[in-house]
Parts: structure tokens; C-alpha cells; sequence
């Protein structure tokens, strides 16, 4: 009898023990999935480096940030961290030692992320991720902003407008799934909402007013972040949910293709999505009204297609657009569905900060191909072979052409301050070079 009774103590031992690793590979799995929806990778990993190990430089106003190592070794990573310390990180941007993280580190965004998905991040990031010794390196931030006591006050700042999440009376489930996501994991507004003078987003969510999600106010790393709202010609007025949807898990739909710093983020973070959540992060956004509802909606205006069709490019800019881009975008500017963006009022175009059309002219771009499209889009390089006069007609061409009716001229001295940037373009090999054999190699 005693035999059998251990005999099934020793079987409910283990078949809780059994129940328990289960529950963490359960756990450890979704907090994968969790830190995709929240793309850490993309911050916390070097060019060519390993996931997680930190190292990626990121030029913000006060000066360039590295990330930090953030897998499980002890000595260089967050190894010895105890989930309150982690959540203290994520949350509040304290870290173990107590000093306030640069606010590179989304942490008000965070603040919003529920305890059981942060118990799954942590759980992820302990037991899912490699450790890693790889040290991490000082930022170059100039004294005295290099100081962090003054960041704890700027943090607290956050504290009154950053709760937990919780959903709204009698609020939608598939809304409050999308809206936990963008307000919290996605961090969207880190990047698409403009900051005051302090570097404070100008508003966390929704309820903070119209500037939630309406775009950067100014160039992040030489790419601005679109508006995000229901504005028709700047924002996503004309795109349906399932362009969203099709554009946040392919990073590319019948209007667009994503170009720039969202290009790591579709990369990395976005195709991995259920599609359950990419809809619900669709609704969510198609549910925010306009930033300037006195915005005019856009026009299409065929006389540019039609002169250039007669074999009429006395436009300004026109012969440029012709030569360089026309067989890709089209004359017409409507581009080729899923590959090579409409030009035709495009919201990136008709933004009022034209860095980013500057900037993809003179670098290109490439997307990957991601899962559900795999085919590589590329744009090439212009810089090498049309000065700053060439880029600032072709790019004012674009503007201006086909109902897009952009109002700031770019001169040749915009485009000159963005070539020489080197912020923006950190190296003159992504201007392109007429030599082929010179050509950095593709990785």
C-alpha cells in the first residue's frame, strides 16, 4: 500500500512538474511573439549583429544612443534582473541600477503593457534568448545632457497621462485588441506622433487629442513618419482596412510600398502578426478621425499624364521624372499595384515635410521579401548621377503632378542639407556609384 501511495505521490509530482514546463514553453512561446509585436529586435540588435545583444546606434536630438544588450547574461545583459526589475525597464524606464533609460526606450508606451504580457516577456527574454557577452558600448551624448539624473524628472512628466490598459465601456473587442496594440507594444506614436519642445509626444493615445498618430514633426534619422489618421490626402482617408492589413503584414498593398525605418519594422515585427491582430490593429486606426478635418480631399488631375503621354515634358522637373523614374512609377504616377508605389497621391508625397521623397531619391531603399510576398522591391540610388538642382525639380515634379498639390518648393540647398547629413545618410555608398564594380556588395 505505502508503495503504491508513493508511487502515486511520485506520479502527481511529476505530472505537475510535467504540467508546469509545459506552461512556461506555453509562456516562453507567446512572449516571443509578444516581443515581435513589440519589435525590441529592431532597436536591440546591431547591423550584422546578434538578435538582442544590442549595440544599434540611434541619432536622437540630443545626441546618438546605443540600445543595450538585453538577452540573459549576466554581466553585459539583464541576466540578473528579477521580474520586478524588468518590469521597472519596460515600464517605468528604471533600470536595476537605477538610472533613468534615455528615452530612446519607449517606456510610455510600455507602461500600457498588461501583467500577464509582461510576465510572458519576461519569461521569454530569461529562458527564450541566447545570453549574449557582448559589452555595451557609451552613447555620445555631449555633457550636460549626458547627465540622467535630469531624466527622471522629464519621466515623470509621463506618469499622469500613461495607465494601464483597460478597455472602454462596452468598447469592441477587436477595437480594444487593436488599440492595446498600437497604444502599447506597437509603440506606434514613438515614431508617427510629433513631440513638444521637451522630446514629450505630444499626446499617448486618442484621448489625448488629434496629434495622437498624426505624423513626426520632424525627420526621425532622415525619414518622416506618415500620419497615421483619417485625413484623405495626408493620412489614411483612402485606404480601406484591408489595404491596412495587407500593408502591415506584407509592408506593401495596391497604393504603396514601405520604404525607410518602417521597412525594419515590417521586417521584423509586423509580417509576424496573426492576422487576427493585424485586422484589429486596421480597425483601430480607421476608427481615429482626421487631424484637420478643413484638409481638402484629393484630386486626381490627368493634364501632367496626359502632356507627358503627347511627348510634352516642359514641366519643370519633367525630362528627370522621364528619364529616372517614369518606368517604374509610370507617367501617370500610378506605379505598379503591390511593387512600385503610386506617386498619385501618395500621403508620403503630399506631406509637408518633403525630407522623405529627398531621401529616397537619393538612396533608394529595399524592402525584403517578408512572408505572403516574397518578392524584393527596390528603388536605386539617385544621388550618384542627379545633383541637387536635378533632385530638388524631380522631387517638386512629383509634388505637383497628377492632383498632388504639395505647397513648399524644395530647393536645391534642402536637398544639399540632407546629401550632406550625415545623420540622415550615414554612408556615401548608399548615394549609389556609376562604377557597377565599386558597388557595395549585396548582403
Amino acid at each position: 500500500m505505502k508503495k503504491l501511495l508513493s508511487a502515486l505521490f511520485l506520479g502527481s509530482v511529476a505530472f505537475a512538474a510535467l504540467a508546469d514546463d509545459n506552461s512556461s514553453a506555453e509562456l516562453i512561446k507567446r512572449g516571443e511573439y509578444l516581443a515581435r509585436a513589440g519589435d525590441c529586435v529592431a532597436c536591440h540588435t546591431a547591423e550584422g549583429g546578434t538578435p538582442f545583444a544590442g549595440g544599434l546606434k540611434m541619432v536622437t536630438p540630443i545626441g546618438a544612443i546605443y540600445s543595450t544588450n538585453i538577452t540573459p547574461d549576466k554581466t553585459n545583459g539583464i541576466g540578473d534582473y528579477t521580474l520586478e526589475d524588468f518590469e521597472n525597464a519596460v515600464r517605468k524606464g528604471v533600470a536595476k541600477n537605477g538610472q533613468t533609460l534615455y528615452p530612446a526606450m519607449p517606456f510610455p508606451s510600455y507602461s500600457v503593457v498588461s501583467d500577464a504580457d509582461m510576465q510572458a516577456l519576461y519569461a521569454y527574454f530569461m529562458h527564450g534568448v541566447k545570453p549574449v557577452a557582448e559589452p555595451n558600448r557609451d552613447s555620445d551624448i555631449p555633457w550636460p545632457l549626458s547627465m540622467r539624473w535630469p531624466l527622471a524628472i522629464w519621466r515623470t512628466a509621463f506618469a499622469p497621462n500613461v495607465q494601464p490598459f483597460t478597455a472602454k465601456m462596452n468598447e469592441d473587442p477587436q477595437l480594444a485588441r487593436g488599440r492595446y496594440l498600437v497604444e502599447g507594444l506597437g509603440h506606434c506614436g514613438a515614431c508617427h506622433t510629433p513631440r513638444d519642445i521637451t522630446m514629450k509626444e505630444k499626446a499617448m493615445n486618442n484621448d489625448g487629442g488629434n496629434a495622437f498618430l498624426s505624423g513626426s514633426a520632424a525627420p526621425i534619422e532622415g525619414w518622416t513618419a506618415s500620419n497615421l489618421r483619417g485625413d484623405d490626402r495626408t493620412g489614411l482617408g483612402r485606404w480601406s482596412e484591408d489595404d491596412l492589413v495587407q500593408f502591415l503584414r506584407t509592408g506593401r498593398n495596391d497604393h504603396t510600398a514601405v520604404f525607410g525605418g518602417m521597412t525594419n519594422v515590417v521586417k521584423h515585427s509586423l509580417q509576424y502578426l496573426t492576422p487576427e491582430d493585424a485586422t484589429a490593429i486596421a480597425k483601430y486606426l480607421k476608427s481615429l478621425d482626421a487631424r484637420d478635418n478643413s484638409e481638402p480631399a484629393f484630386k486626381p488631375d490627368d493634364t501632367v499624364a496626359k502632356a507627358l503621354w503627347k511627348g510634352d515634358d516642359s514641366k519643370q522637373g519633367a525630362a528627370v521624372y522621364v528619364d529616372s523614374c517614369a518606368a517604374c512609377h509610370k507617367t501617370d504616377g500610378t506605379g505598379y499595384k503591390r511593387f512600385f508605389p503610386e506617386l498619385k497621391g501618395n500621403p508620403v508625397v503630399l506631406a509637408d515635410d518633403p525630407t522623405s521623397v529627398i531621401h529616397i531619391v537619393l538612396t533608394g531603399d529595399t524592402l525584403p521579401g517578408v512572408k505572403g510576398a516574397p518578392s524584393n522591391i527596390t528603388m536605386p540610388a539617385f544621388g550618384w548621377r542627379l545633383n541637387d538642382q536635378q533632385v530638388a525639380d524631380v522631387v517638386n515634379f512629383v509634388r505637383t503632378s497628377w492632383g498632388n498639390t504639395a505647397q513648399d518648393k524644395v530647393t536645391a540647398t534642402d536637398v544639399k542639407k540632407v546629401r550632406d547629413d550625415e545623420d540622415m545618410i550615414v554612408d556615401k555608398k548608399l548615394l549609389g556609384n556609376m562604377n557597377l564594380e565599386k558597388l557595395p556588395p549585396v548582403k
